[in-house]
């Protein structure tokens, strides 16, 4: 073979091996391309699925609002419309004191804390203090009543010549709940009909 022909057939050798470079490098490029494409589809499936978890957190947020919203109501009806007008009836059927005035929704703001009563009704030497709870068997909302009333004399100052008695008000309640409270000394009221009575007034008796 001639030295041209020699030549030649190293450039065709060349020149096969560089189209083959080229069309693997095409197909890699293809091939980089295509994932690129099946990763920004994924990124996109992410994008989508944070978003939709964000407006299901939103709803979730809104829901509980709403919630909150409509337990706040409850109380406001349960306090306003059911135990305010039979409290001081029911404080004298039971305790044989005229009430001189009753108090609902007792709020006192001081020094950043906020100090709330649901009933405040007085009668002579006596303060009656009446916690209503819509949901009232969470043995933590009798716990939290009975922290409140060792501060209430430092909220409100007219409490503190008169002797605390301690009322947990609801529409009903389990008997592991009005046993909680007989054993802490706290009066369980409930309804029954249209009349407000206090359930374990024969194991406490009067004050």
């Amino acid at each position: 073979m001639s030295t041209v022909a020699k030549k030649l057939s190293a450039l065709e050798k060349a020149m096969m091996e560089l189209a083959y470079e080229s069309r693997l490098t095409e197909i890699k490029l293809k091939q980089l391309a295509e994932g690129m494409e099946e990763f920004k589809a994924e990124m996109k499936a992410f994008k989508d699925e944070m978003k939709a978890f964000k407006d299901e957190m939103k709803a979730f947020k809104d829901e509980i609002n709403k919630k909150w919203g409509e337990l706040a109501r409850k109380m406001g009806t349960l306090i306003e419309d059911i135990f305010v007008p039979s409290i001081d009836l029911a404080i004298e059927k039971y305790f044989h004191v005229v009430v001189k005035d009753v108090m609902p929704c007792r709020k006192i703001r001081r020094d950043g804390r906020t100090f709330e009563v649901d009933i405040l009704a007085l009668a002579g030497d006596l303060a009656f203090v009446v916690e209503v709870k819509a949901s009232p068997n969470r043995v933590e909302y009798v716990h939290d009543f009975m922290e409140k009333l060792s501060q209430l004399p430092g909220f409100i100052p007219e409490v503190r010549d008169k002797k605390i008695v301690p009322i947990y008000a609801a529409l009903d309640m389990a008997g592991s709940t009005v046993d909680l409270l007989t054993k802490n000394g706290i009066y369980a009221m409930v309804v029954r009909g249209d009349i407000l009575e206090i359930v374990n007034f024969g194991a406490l008796g009067p004050v």
